[in-house]
Formats: C-alpha cells, sequence, structure tokens
C-alpha cells in the first residue's frame, strides 16, 4: 500500500516561494510517475505539475508554466514541487499523487494513489 505524505506548505507572500515535498512508501518508488494537484476553496481539484517514472518528462499546467518546478530524487523516494512568484491564485491544498501504473509517464487522475494535502496561501 503506497503511501505519501506532503510537507511544506505554508503562508506566503504574493511573489514569495515555497518548496512541497512528497515523502513516498509502500513501493519501488522509481517506477511510477509522481504528480501534484490542487484544489482551491470551492472549486474542483486541478492538474499542476507531474514527472515520469525516469524524471525525464515534465508536464505542467498553463497556469503555472515558467513559475513552478517538478523534480524528483529516486534515492530519497522524494517529490519535490518548487514554487517561485506565487499569486493568491495559487491558493489551495495542494496533493501529491502517484500513478499506479508501472513505467508510466504522467499521474492519470483516475489512476492515482493521494497523500492527505498541504495548504498554500498567498496573500496579496
Amino acid at each position: 500500500q503506497v503511501q505519501l505524505v506532503e510537507s511544506g506548505g505554508g503562508l506566503v507572500q504574493a511573489g514569495g516561494s515555497l518548496r512541497l515535498s512528497c515523502a513516498h512508501s509502500g513501493r519501488t518508488f522509481s517506477n511510477y510517475a509522481m504528480g501534484w494537484f490542487r484544489q482551491a476553496p470551492g472549486k474542483e481539484r486541478e492538474f499542476v505539475a507531474t514527472i515520469s517514472w525516469s524524471g525525464g518528462n515534465t508536464y505542467y499546467a498553463d497556469s503555472v508554466k515558467g513559475r513552478f518546478t517538478i523534480s524528483r530524487d529516486n534515492a530519497k523516494n522524494t517529490v519535490y514541487l518548487q514554487m517561485n512568484d506565487l499569486k493568491p491564485e495559487d491558493t489551495a491544498v495542494y496533493y501529491c499523487a502517484a500513478d499506479r501504473r508501472p513505467g508510466s509517464t504522467y499521474v492519470g487522475e483516475s489512476s492515482a494513489s493521494w497523500g492527505q494535502g498541504t495548504q498554500v496561501t498567498v496573500s496579496s
């Protein structure tokens, strides 16, 4: 059973930075794509970024492209989301996701296991 534990959320002013981490356990981390999604109050969960099992492929939502960077350290079983130039509209609960398909190049929302989420609040 895969377990995902997010950390690194918090309150930051607009223009600031945060780095989210997600520790993965329960299976071979390096075999699976990882990703981040977010859910703002009153809105549906949305895709933010994903990284392939090898780290060689990354994809981003248009709204975060150029500001956020997803990366992974397979030796530490951890995936990161570096968030720069944060905006108030980035305020949300951020969820780590792990795909359940070995060799996956992206996380599919319907094929993912989820962490509990970490709150990110950006003040204007």
